[in-house]
């Protein structure tokens, strides 16, 4: 039940061509690919459509809007697609005491946990901010998305324009107490 390597399809496309030849109690690993092999390539081919990568940009503009940065004047704005297709937003939240703030990618991602529970998983998330500069996820940022997301696409303002990255690019080293 393997995919050939040269399928070109993304990864949401196989799944769905998958599901529907399955036994239709929805999607699971197992029954989508039941070799650790075929996993591993499918999850090597993850890619998310530019119309989910643009609606996710969107959703964070907008929430940047709502940001609290009155020491900064930075507003940052983030999206997060959870596995299960739904999405959720944040923003950064500025305190007197600097290191009690929150950033946008992290607000998000405690926001979905707050509604959905620790077991989300995040397929991407989406970065943005108010000056048009170059903004990756921070550190402490990029350790909560590998934590929820292992395989999460992250997409952000990089020096040349807009940019896309594996979190496993931007955090080479991540790793979850599991």
């Amino acid at each position: 039940m393997g995919v050939p390597a040269d399928d070109s399809r993304s990864l949401s496309q196989i799944l769905l061509t998958k599901s529907a030849t399955g036994s239709g109690k929805g999607l699971q690993w197992r029954t989508i690919c039941p070799f650790t092999s075929d996993l591993f390539w499918l999850m090597q081919k993850q890619t998310v459509p530019a119309a989910m990568r643009e609606g996710l940009l969107r959703s964070a503009r907008k929430a940047m809007k709502n940001a609290y940065a009155p020491y900064s004047k930075f507003r940052v704005g983030a999206a997060i697609l959870t596995a299960s297709g739904e999405i959720f937003v944040g923003c950064n939240v500025e305190n007197a005491s600097y290191g009690m703030t929150n950033c946008a990618e992290r607000t998000a991602i405690f926001a979905a946990i707050a509604q959905l529970g620790p077991k989300i998983e995040l397929r991407a998330v989406a970065v943005t901010n108010d000056h048009g500069v170059p903004c990756s996820p921070c550190g402490a940022c990029r350790q909560v998305i590998y934590e929820f997301g292992p395989d999460a696409m992250v997409f952000f303002q990089g020096k040349n324009g807009p940019k896309q990255a594996h979190i496993t690019d931007l955090l080479p080293e991540g790793f979850r107490l599991q």
